[in-house]
């Protein structure tokens, strides 16, 4: 565990009270901080934003979202960055929409001065206090494994990817492929993007089950992706067991109906919360650790429910909490 010392949610429906509240400035305690997250159509996302309004409110530091209109916009989040430069919040908690493409943004906020944690995607480049997120690889190849172990190590298998070229899809694609590997009596039919998109990976696997009159287990890179190929399933009246990732409302609901066979946790709700403990924790001139890694759990009908919880009702975790989860 890495300790360092000392270095931003708001739509933009409300910019009068985002202007607002940026004109406090870095205090003892009351700080600002924007939370920056790249969609309102993942479920994962709310999760983070509960997480860091959950945190920020336990340490009397408030926080103001900001979120592209449009789904993961590499242009939107320019000009978010663009608008909070100038509004200078006492901190961000930022998740890059894409992970090389917003580095000059991060690097404006750099200019600005503005201390600035980077969680669950992580940037190729800019300065950060801290970086918490999940290890994607072994989120894929968990849950892959848990599939496969399922299907008996055997079967057809079609994969579900997320936003091609992104860091977390790359790691959770490379997971599916590994686990693959190991079982040899199971065929890859396609490899095909949904973009994270629940109705985008609705309308591939449509196109999948037209071209493919067998298919057995389907690896969702996220839970909203999972969630569209059983809708695509239900429609055609065909049976296949599917996994997500990101252990979602949605997904455990799924998986206790028994649609859902499992989810990798990525735990959203704790990126949140850590990421803005951080932000404040420096802010307040106190120690924060600098890499928080979270271990990958595989959700299924047998350990879902701790995962069962209204987001509003769970609790962040403790600094030294942090300090276990983000062992190695």
């Amino acid at each position: 565990m890495k300790l360092t010392l000392g270095y931003f949610t708001c739509s933009f429906a409300l910019p009068l009270l985002m202007a607002a509240a940026f004109t406090t400035g870095a205090r003892a305690d009351g700080e600002t901080i924007a939370v920056f997250t790249k969609n309102q159509t993942n479920p994962f996302f709310q999760t983070v934003r509960v997480g860091a309004d959950n945190m920020a409110k336990s340490l009397n530091a408030k926080t103001l979202q900001y979120i592209p209109t449009k789904p993961d916009s590499i242009p939107e989040q320019l000009s978010q960055i663009e608008d909070v430069v100038v509004k200078k919040p006492s901190a961000i908690v930022f998740t890059p929409v894409d992970y090389k493409a917003m580095v000059p943004g991060v690097e404006k906020i750099n200019e600005a001065k503005i201390p600035v944690v980077n969680i669950t995607d992580r940037s190729a480049g800019g300065k950060f206090l801290s970086f918490v997120g999940a290890d994607d690889y072994s989120l894929g190849l968990e849950t892959a494994r848990f599939l496969l172990k399922t299907l008996g190590g055997k079967g057809n298998i079609v994969i579900i990817e997320g936003v091609k070229g992104s860091l977390t899809n790359v790691d959770r694609v490379r997971g599916f492929n590994d686990a693959l590997k190991e079982a040899p009596g199971a065929k890859l039919l396609a490899s095909q993007p949904g973009n994270y998109q629940r109705l985008q990976a609705l309308q591939v696997m449509e196109n999948l089950m037209q071209s493919n009159s067998q298919i057995d287990g389907v690896l969702a890179a996220n839970d909203a992706m999972a969630v569209g190929a059983i809708e695509a399933l239900d429609g055609a009246n065909r049976k296949a067991q599917v996994i997500g990732i990101n252990g979602t409302k949605e997904a455990i609901d799924a998986i206790k109906s028994g649609k859902l066979l499992a989810s990798g946790d990525y735990n959203g709700f704790a990126q949140g919360c850590l990421g803005t403990m951080m932000a404040v924790r420096s802010l307040r001139g106190q120690p924060v650790i600098s890499e928080i890694v979270l271990k990958p759990t595989v959700i299924t009908k047998d350990n879902y429910q701790p995962f069962d919880l209204p987001l509003e009702q769970r609790t962040c975790p403790t600094f030294e909490d942090a300090g276990k989860l983000g062992a190695k």
